[in-house]
């Protein structure tokens, strides 16, 4: 019997004007005892969703999950999950933050505290019990917060992202701390399953990584990581895995049909245009020009070389890719000829080319600027357009993509923008 089993999970939230946002979207897998899981993709991609159906949190709109062959509807008595704020209270000490789970339990004082400080020391924490947590760095925050979550005695550990907003080394040394405590089997698990953006992260931990899609969420692939513990992030296999990861999640053969018959179709008004800046589009297409070798370039060691993960470096290679700056497939990059002329360019010509490339290839910018032309030198609100894009996006999704066609739209010099009033015009060059 698996210890989890995702069958057909799908899930949508409802937009403004009632019609369904998807999420997630025909998610199945299995998960079996004495497994480490990642689920691995871009923040926004449905990871964390994904994760609070399986815990019982939030009910799909379509499918079911199952832990240990019985479905889920609510939370689950063997699951316990670490989440990446810390969500400790404030107002208690660690001893009482880390009771709490086993107040909801009804197990009587003395248990409690005895399981309470048990888990404490585990996790490295003894000497703190009477602390609060604004007392505690991130890294022990975060400690805290597993032996929350430990002493349930869980037998399934979900993990949304739990070292993501600690720093390199704090991070490091709780991931080592938990691999040791797995490895000794000094708890009740039987298996973990964290959600992460950081590609090392999940060869160095897991034993399957799987590759989530976006837009909506869905699996994409799935990699296997037959790899003795402890790992070494510099060992010869893991940088091979790593880069097999970065293919999988630039190769066409990883894609749904779906996402295949749109970029076939070309990008429409309902493109979820990344959140990118112009100084961060110049500044890769420099980086790239630095490390130009006779053909592509890897995007590991791009990646290494910018010190990015994923969640910072892939919105700007697709923003690269929409504009056809540059190409990005099989795990490789490389510079257009239109990205190396965009490069050498002197500030006014690279806003010339700039202006041509956003009005050839990004369909909004085009319909903004053919909707002020139309207004024969009228103003246009803001407002106009961020309903428009209502009836693709959320509210706060649909501002946020407006917001970035309006930063490109001005480098560009395409049309003005008074923050003011809200109001966009064309951009006046006499």
């Amino acid at each position: 019997m698996s210890l989890v089993e995702l069958s057909d999970i799908s899930h949508h939230f409802d937009k403004p004007d009632g019609q369904p946002l998807n999420v997630i979207e025909h998610v199945n897998f299995s998960m079996y005892e004495g497994e480490i899981v990642a689920l691995l993709g871009q923040s926004g991609s449905g990871k964390s969703t994904l994760l609070r159906i399986l815990a019982g949190l939030i009910q799909p709109s379509k499918g079911h999950a199952s832990y240990q062959g019985t479905k889920v509807y609510g939370p689950v008595q063997g699951i316990a999950m670490v989440f990446q704020s810390f969500a400790l209270m404030p107002w208690l000490t660690v001893l009482q933050n880390v009771e709490l789970g086993l107040e909801a339990l009804r197990v009587p004082a003395a248990a409690r505290r005895e399981r309470a400080i048990k888990a404490i020391d585990m996790i490295g924490m003894d000497g703190f019990e009477s602390a609060y947590p604004k007392e505690l760095s991130g890294g022990m925050r975060q400690r805290v917060g597993f032996a929350r979550a430990l002493v349930t005695e869980p037998q399934l550990l979900l993990m949304d992202e739990p070292f993501s907003a600690l720093d390199v080394l704090t991070a490091e040394s709780l991931r080592n701390d938990l691999m040791e405590l797995w490895q000794a089997h000094d708890t009740k698990m039987k298996g973990i399953l964290f959600v992460t953006h950081n590609i090392e992260e999940a060869i160095l931990m897991a034993d399957r990584v799987l590759v989530f899609g976006s837009n909506p969420g869905c699996i994409k692939g799935e990699l296997k990581v037959d790899l003795k513990q402890p790992r070494n992030s510099q060992n010869p296999e893991v940088l091979r895995l790593i880069d097999e990861v970065y293919k999988m999640m630039t190769s066409q053969r990883f894609t749904t049909a779906k996402a295949q018959v749109r970029v076939q179709a070309h990008i429409g008004l309902d493109y979820r245009l990344p959140d990118v800046g112009i100084a961060e589009l110049i500044g890769l297409l420099e980086a790239l020009e630095e490390l130009q070798q006779k053909g592509a370039i890897d995007l590991p060691l791009l990646a290494d070389y910018i010190r990015l993960n994923i969640d910072d470096l892939f919105p700007v290679l697709e923003a690269l890719s929409i504009l056809q700056l540059a190409n990005v497939s099989e795990g490789d990059i490389a510079m257009t000829p239109k990205g190396q002329e965009f490069l050498n360019a002197d500030i006014t010509q690279k806003k010339i080319l700039f202006a041509k490339l956003l009005l050839e290839h990004i369909p909004l910018a085009a319909h903004i600027h053919n909707v002020l032309q139309a207004a024969h030198g009228e103003k246009v609100s803001e407002d106009e357009f961020e309903h428009e894009l209502e009836a693709y996006f959320t509210k706060d999704e649909g501002k946020r993509v407006l917001a970035t066609i309006i930063d490109w739209s001005r480098y560009a010099e395409i049309f003005a923008y008074d923050y003011n009033s809200g109001f966009l015009s064309l951009e006046d060059v006499s």
